[in-house]
């Protein structure tokens, strides 16, 4: 997935226009909302960013698109809550439990659109060497410099100075570790964060991945599945063309793309808490000794590329290669983040694996070096010395993950020294569960959790999310109030 399944990063979606790699889709872990009740506020507002923060000789500047929301912020010293954007276009704020939290603690939601994203491009052409600005290390300090210049215009607004309403920070997935990052690297800019299904490790080849659709699956969908591949497999042997196009994937000519894509549809439904849309009818489909690649395709049509509303043109390269700015752009961005730091190649497992064996590391090396050109490799070393991966050495940061979500295993999943972590357990928990509610896709309003198997696992979560919030920004408001 992007991590949206990468961000299934991703992936990557946080929840904005389209989930993304990892977190729409996996691959391009992206959600789709669509309503103005699904948004607490869509109305667009400019911010003037630098374009490289590392450099003392450019003084290039690009605008970045932001959001904010004021209906529950008691002024003037009510917190100010940062709702991180990512992989994907950030087309307003979305209403989820961020919304619920706002209200209890009176907070203002502010929410930065990712650079290179949606409209919040520096540049018209995409070309690999346009690309070297885009990176977590930049994307970390836009929301520190946003950060410094929202608190300025407050400030200027309210006709005061000097004066620091206490923040926190919100993410999920691959904005979920930005979030932990940012608390990490900026600790006096923020009460603390919440890192929700934050993939903080960078994984080189990343097996585990494929391994928990299997043990979300359960035994007889896990079967299924793996029967059904070896099946497509064999077929697309001797009737390849007339077998992709039983998915809706005739463009998909690189065969371990259509693999990627087949492996992706079946991702999404655990990733984004709805097992049964996939696992009843393909079960069901065995135990009649019905079609097993028929059951798989309608799946596919009528749910993934139907109601998900995932595009096939996503697992195309040769639409990964286009270097002209789109609203699709956000598949090519994600991927080379994927294929300069952060990795997250889903390989399959050597044994008992579901996915194709065909997505190895040599497909996702080929990838990034047919897309991107030669050179292009993810320093996964690089990135985790940077950030610490599970061991970050953080504070105030909570950790949250779906028990069903495959991307957890590149999360921080223990506990430690004002960094707990917590495991929310039910059939239907996914990808993002305590902000999002089940299923996590599409959008349950208010991130309402009455759909999820267990409302309960998911309550008492949130609960310990609300007395950390409570207890660090209370710590926030007492040591500002010493140092005045």
């Amino acid at each position: 997935m992007r991590l949206g399944s990468m961000l299934p990063w991703l992936l990557l979606l946080s929840l904005f226009s389209t989930i993304s790699h990892g977190f729409v889709t996996p691959r391009t872990m992206l959600n789709r909302l669509s309503g103005s009740s699904n948004y607490l506020t869509q109305e667009e507002l400019w911010f003037n960013q630098t374009l490289d923060h590392f450099s003392p000789y450019d003084h290039r500047r690009f605008q970045q698109r932001y959001y904010e929301f004021l209906d529950h912020f008691r002024l003037p010293d009510g917190p100010i809550f940062l709702k991180i954007c990512g992989e994907s276009a950030c087309t307003g704020i979305a209403n989820d439990y961020i919304s619920v939290l706002a209200k209890k603690f009176g907070a203002a939601v502010v929410s930065l659109e990712h650079r290179y994203y949606g409209k919040s491009s520096p540049f018209n052409s995409l070309k690999t060497e346009n690309l070297r600005y885009l990176s977590s290390k930049q994307a970390l300090f836009d929301l520190a410099v946003f950060r410094q210049y929202y608190q300025d215009s407050l400030n200027s607004k309210l006709n005061r100075a000097n004066v620091e309403n206490p923040w926190f920070v919100f993410g999920v997935s691959y904005p979920g570790a930005l979030s932990a990052w940012f608390r990490l690297k900026f600790p006096h800019l923020t009460c603390g964060s919440l890192a929700s299904s934050a993939v903080v490790l960078s994984v080189y080849n990343f097996p585990e991945f494929d391994q928990q659709i299997g043990e979300s699956a359960g035994a007889e969908c896990k079967a299924a599945l793996q029967e059904t591949n070896q099946l497509v497999e064999q077929r697309l042997a001797t009737e390849g063309k007339s077998v992709k196009t039983l998915f809706g994937a005739s463009e998909l000519e690189i065969d371990g793309d259509f693999f990627y894509f087949l492996a992706d549809a079946a991702v999404i439904a655990f990733q984004y808490g709805n097992p049964d849309k996939l696992c009843s009818p393909l079960v069901e489909a065995k135990k009649a000794g019905d079609d097993l690649v028929n059951a798989y395709a309608k799946y596919v049509n009528e749910y993934y590329l139907g109601s998900f509303g995932v595009n096939v043109q996503t697992y195309n390269q040769k639409h990964l290669k286009n270097t002209a700015l789109s609203e699709d752009s956000s598949d090519r961005l994600w991927w080379f983040q994927v294929c300069t730091e952060v990795a997250y190649f889903q390989v399959a497992p050597l044994n008992d694996s579901i996915r194709s064996t065909k997505v190895d590391t040599r497909y996702h090396l080929d990838l990034c070096k047919n897309v991107f050109g030669e050179g292009i490799y993810p320093d996964v070393a690089a990135t985790n010395i940077y950030y610490g991966g599970t061991k970050i050495a953080g504070s105030k940061i909570v950790f949250t993950n779906g028990s069903q979500d495959p991307w957890r295993h590149a999360s921080k999943q223990t506990s430690s020294t004002d960094m707990p972590s917590y495991l929310i357990t039910c059939h239907n928990c996914g990808h993002g569960t305590d902000l999002r509610g089940c299923p996590q896709a599409p959008l349950s309003i208010e991130g309402n959790s009455q759909n999820c198997s267990s409302p309960d696992a998911v309550n008492k979560v949130r609960q310990q999310i609300v007395e950390n919030i409570d207890l660090w920004l209370s710590q926030c408001q007492d040591l500002a109030r010493c140092s005045t």
